[in-house]
């Protein structure tokens, strides 16, 4: 038999048979690691401790303490057990595909009677019982005519369309939880007593269609999440509940900032005191940008298909734009145009207008730019999935030489918006090579070099997206972690020669003939409406006071102080402070609670002794106390608070 070499993280070699798996190598490291073990890094893939290796690798023995793999198994370990639950409980159930998700799994099923949430509460029972049953977790190679056979005996008519969906000639892997068994790529467990008990949920049931096709099947999904111990269970529910309260469209309903109607799917109704918020945060970032060498244009909206043609997104994006016919004159032939779904096409025709050097080099063009995509709407999500929205969309003309400063530079301007609206934490990621691509090996090693000197130079590590670039060049991507938790993938910088090749852009060079440049797409926020979203759910309402849309209520306490609390709200607004009078015929503690409610950060209350000092009750947002503060003194630092971060 022939030999392979395995080489382990320390460095230490072994020559062992072609064929041997994973569980061997582990066994023949040490008894008390064969009990531990649960799977591999093999050449960087995740292995099956029953897949046989059969050519040199690098290799690491998974346990339960590594995190990324133990979760990834423990979750697609429990879709098979629930799927067996299902069908155990009610034989007539019919399973299809249950793949792992964020921090859980779904399995769809074809059922005639919804599952019910009573019906989840059995169902986990089950899969209790097969947990701790510790049933052993096995694998083989089929034939995929065995397999079509196989199902087609058991009367599982989708197992057997998904096998036909794997070539002729090519071997599929089964795999059997016990007694129960599934079609599955793997890996998975040793056996079920490795799968927690006690640490996973089913949480709800929802329609899907088959393969995602609305002509095929409505199916019910069942959703679970899992984690390695109850303990991580329950943080998770916290959070849960925790995002709950901060969810941007009930905050948005008490804090009077906008709504969405059939009328108008995927649309947002911005009312004043969101379209506040929306446009301090949009000229925050024109400042922003400006300071940082942007020139900001403005394109059309709708633009024919001709140039969508020439920028490869006819052909490539079609289904996600939304058409508009136009009968010009009332010809024969309407003209075919499209709300535009992206800005950089637009950008490359104002580049293209005039004759350019290299010493107009880079340029950096920024455009608010509104946009219209289709999202089907099952998929749209209050303020944060839409239809329509507006990007902070910029686009920097450069040579290949200047990539990387260029990276570095924008990689600043990032972390500063991100500090200045209350985001310390975020992460890159380098997305490199794909597998189909264009341009020359030593391009992508000169691109992808630059990109990660740059964030070295900025200060920041990465992590690498093996082959998750786009086919024309790598790209980084930025992602957020809000105040519980959560990860929100926002910024992105994509180098991209493609699209300047496509529509003709160039450049006069120094030995005066004409090159291309480079196009690097950056955003920032990504999209002013997800981004606000964020923000909402971020600060859970508690806006910081210079974004607050209402930033001081002035509230009487009694009807002889009206004339005072105008005087005062008058003077706020001369300071610039956007201020309200709340001259009800209500108690002030009504007041009061409204106006948390509405997350006001501050409560002015004004009675008869403020008149007479000429003073105010002032009452910040989350506090219970009070504090008596002279007028001047409380407007001047008031004043200088409510400056946007780049103004202060």
């Amino acid at each position: 038999m022939s030999q392979i070499t395995l080489t382990f993280p320390d460095g230490n070699q072994q020559q062992v048979d072609a064929g041997i798996t994973a569980a061997e190598v582990a066994a023949n490291i040490s008894k008390s690691l064969s009990k531990k073990a649960i799977s591999a890094q093999v050449n960087g893939a995740h292995y099956d401790l029953q897949w046989p290796i059969t050519q040199d690798a690098q290799i690491a023995i998974n346990t339960l303490a590594d995190d990324g793999p133990a979760l990834e198994l423990i979750r697609h370990d429990l879709a098979h057990i629930m799927a067996r639950a299902v069908q155990e409980l009610w034989p007539d159930v019919k399973v299809t595909i249950g793949p792992v998700r964020d921090n859980g799994w779904f399995y769809d099923f074809d059922r005639a009677e919804p599952f019910t949430p009573e019906d989840l509460t059995v169902i986990e029972k089950k899969m209790r019982d097969i947990i701790n049953a510790r049933e052993p977790v096995k694998t083989e190679l089929w034939s995929r005519e065995d397999a079509i056979k196989f199902y087609e005996d058991r009367n599982e008519p989708f197992k057997v369309e998904l096998v036909h969906k794997i070539p002729q000639g090519q071997d599929l892997r089964m795999y059997w939880h016990g007694d129960w068994q599934d079609l599955c790529r793997g890996p998975h467990l040793v056996h079920t007593g490795q799968v927690p008990a006690d640490a996973f949920k089913l949480t709800h049931v929802a329609g899907a269609y088959w393969l995602g096709d609305s002509t095929r099947p409505m199916l019910q999904r069942i959703y679970g999440v899992a984690f390695k111990t109850k303990k991580d269970l329950n943080a998770y529910n916290t959070m849960l509940e925790e995002a709950a309260k901060r969810d941007h469209r009930k905050l948005g309903r008490e804090m009077q900032l906008f709504h969405m109607q059939e009328e108008a799917p995927g649309q947002i109704f911005w009312h004043p005191n969101g379209w506040s918020i929306y446009t301090g945060l949009q000229d925050y970032m024109r400042r922003m940008q400006r300071a940082d060498g942007y020139v900001e244009v403005n394109t059309p909206q709708v633009v024919n298909r001709k140039l969508w043609e020439a920028s490869g997104h006819w052909e490539n994006y079609q289904e996600n734009m939304f058409i508009v016919e136009v009968d010009e004159d009332h010809a024969r032939e309407k003209t075919v145009n499209a709300l535009k779904p992206m800005n950089c096409p637009c950008h490359v025709q104002v580049f293209n207008q005039g004759l350019k050097s290299y010493r107009d080099l880079p340029l950096r063009m920024a455009e608010f730019g509104s946009c219209a995509r289709y999202e089907p709407s099952g998929a749209l999500h209050g303020i944060m999935r839409v239809r329509g929205f507006t990007q902070d969309d910029a686009h920097i003309f450069c040579t290949e030489d200047q990539i990387e400063a260029e990276t570095a530079k924008f990689i600043a301007f990032l972390a500063k918006v991100y500090d200045d609206l209350g985001f310390e934490n975020w992460t890159i990621k380098l997305s490199t090579r794909p597998e189909k691509r264009i341009g020359s090996e030593e391009s992508w090693d000169r691109v992808e070099a630059a990109l990660g000197n740059a964030c070295k130079a900025a200060g920041y590590s990465y992590e690498i997206q093996e082959g998750e670039g786009a086919f024309y060049g790598p790209k980084l991507e930025f992602t957020l972690t809000d105040a519980i938790g959560r990860e929100w993938q926002c910024g992105t910088l994509q180098v991209d020669p493609n699209l300047p090749e496509r529509l003709d852009a160039s450049f006069i060079g120094t030995d005066g003939a004409r090159h291309r440049p480079v196009m690097l797409h950056r955003a920032v926020l990504g999209s002013f409406e997800r981004f606000i979203g964020m923000l909402i759910e971020n600060y859970a309402g508690k806006l910081p006071l210079w974004l607050a849309p209402r930033q001081v209520v002035v509230a009487s306490i009694v009807s002889d102080a009206d004339g005072y609390v105008l005087e005062v709200t008058e003077a706020l607004k001369k300071a610039g402070i956007r201020a309200e009078a709340d001259l009800r015929n209500e108690k002030i503690n009504y007041k009061v609670r409204e106006h948390s409610l509405g997350k006001v950060p501050y409560i002015f209350a004004v009675g008869m002794k403020e008149i007479e000092e000429r003073t105010v009750s002032v009452r910040r947002l989350g506090e219970n106390r009070t504090s008596v503060q002279p007028l001047d003194e409380v407007i001047s630092a008031l004043k200088a608070e409510s400056l946007a971060p780049d103004q202060q």
